[in-house]
């Protein structure tokens, strides 16, 4: 069986585009989207300067992250290699597009499912070659079988240093560059811009109008570019001068600063620098995970935390038989869980597939497994206010239902580990993050009903569950953003959050608002004013939400 793959010969590629028109006609690929396209990067200073063109496309992976994440195996890997998909499968997750380190997928705006490169296997299978590769005029592309050592792409491959993009990734990839620059093949060397004599568009399609409407409003308004140095000395400022191009956000009063720290760095360089720059590109994505899953994650933490506490508090004779608060947080955590089904549905660009994740599971996929954990869940709370209701009471059961909740309340975190262009999303501690906002969620739903409760014991059980898990949100937060990270995405990503675009929002709403300020009031305060303690508990948690969501989105991966 065969193992195809490819090759780009940057040494032939000049950059006419013919590939990407190829595979438009071929496969009728929408305006405002791509399966391959050519990114163009220029180096250097007048007079020494050159051009580089990098094709960027699919990588078919041998161990591809997308075909793992899709709950519904919209996406397979063929024996041949091929990774391939299957749109009448599709459900519009994009946990495809977040899984894939090489931003090779798309939503198509007309049919609504993702697609990509797959390697025109329509023509492979008539023994043909893929259309970019038919149409190369200088045969700067070249198709073929990888295991075969007679092959033309073999010979090349043994007989040339060959790159890959992000091979610390471990997706084995099938696209091998000859010659191919690091400044052109690394995303975060080069900044990210659309207003350019090349690289202008002047609208998106689907998921990315949005963004490029945003973008180009703030490209306008600063009017600015700044270089990014790119030499194998110079990474840390490589990684300096793109936060501060991050950190600029809706706020332009850094530009000048960043202007002259850009400026400094470049004339720090005096010896093997070269400047670097996006001279054209396809249009960035955005963030694909909005305000849904922000609001799913809010939703879930509380339809978990609001049963957790009570059902806690009555195994440890807090609240000794007392079924009134019990049964509160279970009603309260079946409906925020029905909140956030409907939130997973809407979110999805086929929600009438929705269905397909239970009944079409691809088992290696976290989205299937949380589902069906859900599914578990909420037949669980709904076994209890049964019980409940016919006056049954059975702390074996509370146990099961305390375990199920942890579980739906930590899922995503998996999930968001199988993303793995989003290198924040990796860390370790992201678990212990999302059963804290379970905690501190059910906890401030309490507390705001707290002034209508005698109860003195549930009372101070209450405020110390909020105080305990507000330090260890805080102490969470602080191990991740005060310590360093291993890639430069990351590190880019906690300066987003810490003094980039979403600093204000994190220090004065999540740390603020939802931390000290509420702590305050626990510690300090009477009753009657746990009401606001509460609210601004919540309010603090979905900020939270959203900035480890959308933060980490915001780094570019092509």
């Amino acid at each position: 069986m065969a193992n195809y793959g490819f090759i780009i010969d940057n040494r032939k590629c000049i950059g006419c585009h013919a590939c990407t028109v190829a595979c438009k006609a071929e496969h009728d690929v929408p305006v405002g989207v791509n399966r391959t396209w050519v990114k163009y990067i220029e180096k250097g200073t007048f007079p020494q300067t050159s051009r580089l063109f990098s094709v960027m496309r699919c990588n078919h992976c041998d161990n591809a992250p997308c075909v793992d994440i899709c709950p519904v195996t919209a996406l397979y890997r063929r024996e041949d290699g091929i990774v391939d998909f299957d749109n009448r499968r599709c459900i519009g997750c994009r946990a495809c597009m977040q899984a894939c380190p090489y931003d090779a997928l798309y939503i198509d705006p007309e049919t609504h499912t993702a697609a990509k490169c797959n390697y025109c296997a329509h023509r492979v299978d008539r023994g043909l070659e893929p259309a970019c590769v038919n149409v190369c005029p200088t045969h700067a592309i070249v198709s073929g079988d990888l295991d075969d050592p007679k092959s033309e792409i073999s010979m090349l491959r043994s007989q040339h240093q060959v790159t890959v993009r992000k091979p610390e990734k471990g997706t084995l990839p099938a696209l091998f560059y000859i010659d191919g620059d690091m400044v052109s093949l690394n995303p975060t060397a080069t900044e990210v811009s659309n207003d350019s004599v090349w690289g202008s568009q002047t609208r998106g399609v689907g998921h990315y109008a949005k963004f490029l409407q945003d973008h180009q409003s703030k490209a306008a308004a600063t009017s600015h570019h700044f270089p990014i140095i790119s030499s194998a000395k110079s990474n840390v400022k490589i990684i300096d001068s793109l936060e501060k191009f991050l950190a600029l956000g809706d706020d332009q009063t850094g530009v000048l600063n960043t202007q002259v720290s850009a400026e400094s760095a470049l004339k720090s360089q005096q010896v093997a620098s070269e400047v670097a720059r996006r001279t054209y590109d396809a249009p960035q994505k955005g963030v694909l995970w909005g305000w849904h899953v922000t609001a799913y994650l809010w939703t879930k933490a509380i339809a978990t935390g609001a049963v957790i506490v009570p059902l806690l508090a009555g195994l440890l004779g807090v609240l000794e038989n007392s079924m009134s608060v019990k049964s509160i947080g279970v009603v309260c955590g079946i409906f925020f869980l029905a909140a956030t089904g409907a939130l997973l549905a809407a979110d999805l660009d086929q929600p009438k597939r929705f269905i397909y994740v239970l009944l079409r599971p691809q088992w290696k996929s976290w989205l299937v497994r949380g589902a069906y954990i859900i599914t578990a869940y909420g037949a669980s709370l709904a076994m209890w206010l049964l019980l409940a209701l016919g006056g049954v009471t059975n702390s074996l059961l509370d146990v099961v239902v305390i375990l199920l909740a942890a579980a739906t309340a930590i899922y995503t975190a998996f999930l968001f580990a199988q993303a793995k262009s989003r290198d924040f999303w990796q860390s370790p501690l992201l678990s212990v993050h999302m059963l804290i906002h379970a905690m501190l969620a059910g906890s401030a739903i309490f507390l705001i009903g707290l002034p209508f409760v005698e109860s003195t014991d549930w009372g101070y059980f209450v405020r110390w569950i909020v105080a305990i898990s507000i330090f260890a949100r805080l102490a969470c937060d602080a191990s991740e953003l005060a310590t360093s990270h291993s890639t430069s995405d990351a590190a880019l990503t906690v300066k987003l959050v810490i003094r980039g675009r979403y600093a204000r929002l994190y220090w004065w709403g999540v740390v603020a608002m939802g931390g000290i300020f509420p702590l305050v009031f626990v510690l300090l305060t009477p009753n009657w004013t746990m009401p606001l303690a509460g609210v601004a508990i919540l309010i603090g948690i979905y900020f939270s939400e959203h900035i480890w969501v959308q933060a980490p989105q915001r780094i570019p991966l092509a």
